[in-house]
């Protein structure tokens, strides 16, 4: 039980509470980490690369978020990368379903999947199986 890290990189409380709640039932997901914007979290990358443990496996990433948005945390997640214990997925999550944010989000390699909010349950539970398999 409990092999999935996953972090949660959005301003929106709602969406905060609500996705948590949704990887709450998850079994597979051992920690949850909650940052509302992509400065929190990027310190917290940079400032914990320890040990694999205490980083996330997967990150669903909005683009929209006050102090630093998701284009810009994927910047700054490019010069950390070589320093981070382990490979992290990245889900850029958006309400946008703008084409210009699409082509732009998969225009970085470190950004597997441009998901459109809302997320549902089975989208969570999805993601998280098929980082396992």
């Amino acid at each position: 039980m409990g092999n999935c890290n996953v972090c949660i990189i959005d301003d929106d409380i709602v969406y905060q509470f609500t996705a948590k709640k949704f990887l709450e039932k998850i079994n597979e997901v051992s920690k949850i980490m909650i940052f509302s914007n992509g400065l929190e979290a990027s310190q917290h990358l940079h400032d914990k690369p320890t040990t694999a443990e205490d980083l996330p496996d997967i990150i669903f990433l909005d683009i929209r978020m006050p102090v630093m948005d998701g284009f810009t945390f994927l910047e700054r997640f490019k010069t950390i990368k070589p320093n981070i214990a382990k490979p992290i997925t990245i889900y850029m999550v958006s309400s946008s379903p703008e084409s210009k944010d699409r082509e732009k989000a998969l225009a970085y390699s470190e950004v597997s999947e441009y998901l459109i909010k809302p997320l549902t349950f089975d989208i969570f539970k999805e993601k998280i199986y098929s980082f396992l398999n």
